[in-house]
């Protein structure tokens, strides 16, 4: 009787060890899905693609910077037209927290280089960037920007 407890206690644990293992798994492979994705979205704005952006962008999206707040619509016309050319992100480090399978936020520390106004400016930000998966397509549905010191960490 008391092997078959032992044993019994041995496989349930195995089976708690196994269903963490995969737990931990889906969420690093989401928070991969992710950061690929936002790797992705500042390539696409310093390319000006606004197609692949319109189809990332949620229709209700919102962007805040250090010059206002607007929508998706003002977003990709500002990006089409150049009047915020976003040149180049250079990434120093990137968090991800996921909330469930379909939720997730990213902050980016970045140095971006930009054309704004006939000039080229460079600045620090941590980037914040909200996620919803929806089918099987993820949205963005909010990134905002703020300003911070070169020396700025994001805890992880």
């Amino acid at each position: 009787m008391k092997v078959l407890r032992w044993k019994l206690r041995l496989l349930v644990l195995v089976c708690f060890l196994i269903g963490l293992q995969e737990s931990f798994a889906q969420e690093t492979k989401v928070e991969n899905e992710i950061k690929k994705l936002s790797k992705a979205k500042w390539e696409w704005m310093a390319e000006k693609n606004v197609d692949k952006l319109a189809s990332l962008f949620h229709d209700k999206s919102k962007f805040v910077h250090m010059s206002g707040s607007w929508k998706k619509d003002r977003e990709l016309e500002i990006i089409k037209t150049g009047s915020i050319w976003y040149k180049q992100a250079d990434v120093h480090d990137v968090a991800v927290e996921t909330f469930g399978d379909d939720t997730a936020v990213l902050w980016n520390r970045i140095t971006l280089i930009a054309h704004v106004r006939g000039n080229d400016v460079s600045n620090e930000f941590t980037v914040t960037e909200f996620y919803k998966k929806e089918g099987n397509d993820w949205k963005l549905l909010d990134l905002t920007f703020s300003k911070v010191r070169d020396t700025h960490k994001i805890e992880h």
